[in-house]
């Protein structure tokens, strides 16, 4: 999403402007040209060059600068920015933006551009609740500005309190769902499963699936990148859930149907790329079954068929998670769950699939067109299912 963008990095006079490096050389990384603004103070954490070295820009300290190839430094800042972040964010910056005031050349960038614009708080916790501070960041909200963070924990002062800066993983986020604001999906709202659901055998003990719930998650951070309302529905996860997107928790199958059905009601697609259990105990023990018998018999029932059940006019897309017969018990699949997507991949490859970062899948539509993909990463993945969603869209209304 950042690839190819022009990105205004200010730092202010923060200690927290050391973070900034790791973000200006994240964004880099991911194909962003970043020109990085600092104001007098900041320098006196960090120097220029540092951030020099990370962006392979020049850095502008100045309103005219001759040695850059800005003429006017504000005025060209703004007009060729496609957006303004500013991490870390004092009390001064805030005050002095939210009163208009343009007395250094990162407040005058901010003011010149019509490019959104990101705060990321980072100030004494006693500044940050001060009630004027928090009277200025509201008029800025008013305005349109976007604020992530600040962030609970121990302060450079010794205190413990709100007023650290964000992590970088989420202001990066945050970059990339308002840059994603005008992408192809929005204005549309879509269900994202995850993970494989849980079924208590008692308090200590389920059973459960090898679903790592990537795939998933990795569908709801690109489609809120592409500008869409994210519900995501996700089972038990070690991952950490994406910024900028409703994450509903559920543990049971019978828990993710019944958060399915609530947030397809106004969907206008639900990719179901979570491994709901197939079978679940018919009791659950209230304590735990103790040891001490050679063997333990269960009886299972069926779980719920969550996409056979769904009703409403939304795109939907499965998976199949099948170790032979790939194509063909996908298409039964497909076929079955009246799907208007199937994904499927081959459980038994050992680069993709359970637990892996990549994947290698075969998408199926209900004209039985098959596109096999390379192996990608789950991102990639992602986006391409998202590209069939797209042109799925606008025939919705047409399902039968």
């Amino acid at each position: 999403m950042v690839r190819d963008k022009t990105i205004v990095l200010g730092i202010t006079g923060s200690i927290a402007a050391y973070k900034a490096v790791e973000l200006a050389s994240k964004l880099t990384q991911d194909g962003a040209r970043v020109d990085v603004v600092m104001t007098g103070s900041a320098q006196e954490f960090v120097f220029p060059l540092t951030f020099r070295s990370v962006t392979q820009r020049p850095v502008v300290t100045e309103m005219f600068d001759l040695a850059s190839e800005f003429s006017i430094e504000h005025v060209s800042l703004a007009e060729q920015a496609d957006l303004v972040v500013i991490a870390p964010a004092t009390a001064n910056i805030i005050a002095k933006l939210a009163a208009g005031i343009a007395d250094d050349i990162l407040c005058c960038t901010v003011l010149a551009t019509k490019a959104p614009v990101i705060v990321a708080p980072a100030m004494n916790v006693n500044m940050y609740e001060n009630q004027v501070t928090q009277e200025n960041i509201a008029r800025l909200k008013e305005r349109g500005f976007n604020f992530v963070g600040p962030a609970y924990g121990r302060l450079a002062s010794g205190a413990w309190g709100v007023g650290r800066l964000a992590e970088i993983d989420e202001i990066m986020g945050t970059i990339h769902q308002v840059l994603g604001r005008g992408g192809d999906l929005a204005g549309r709202r879509l269900v994202v499963s995850a993970g494989g659901t849980q079924e208590p055998i008692d308090p200590a003990r389920h059973i459960g699936n090898r679903s790592s719930g990537k795939m998933g998650y990795a569908l709801a951070e690109a489609a809120r990148d592409r500008g869409a309302e994210v519900v995501l529905v996700s089972a038990p996860t070690a991952l950490v859930p994406p910024i900028g997107v409703e994450v509903v928790q559920v543990q049971t199958t019978l828990q993710m149907r019944d958060a399915i059905v609530k947030a397809t009601t106004q969907a206008n697609a639900l990719i179901m790329a979570a491994a709901p259990a197939d079978y679940r105990p018919r009791a659950t023990a209230e304590t735990k079954i103790k040891k001490g018998t050679e063997s333990l018999t269960l009886e299972l029932v069926e779980t719920p068929d969550i996409l056979s059940e769904l009703k409403g006019d939304f795109i939907r897309v499965g998976f199949a998670a099948e170790s032979e017969n790939l194509v063909e018990n996908a298409r039964e699949k497909l076929k079955r769950k009246k799907l208007d997507l199937i994904v499927a991949n081959d459980i038994t490859a050992t680069d993709s699939g359970f637990g892996a970062d990549t994947n290698r899948v075969v998408l199926i539509d209900r004209s039985g067109n098959v596109a096999s993909l390379p192996l990608l990463p789950k991102s990639e993945v992602a986006h391409r299912i998202l590209d069939k969603v797209v042109e799925l869209l606008p025939r919705r209304k047409a399902r039968k």
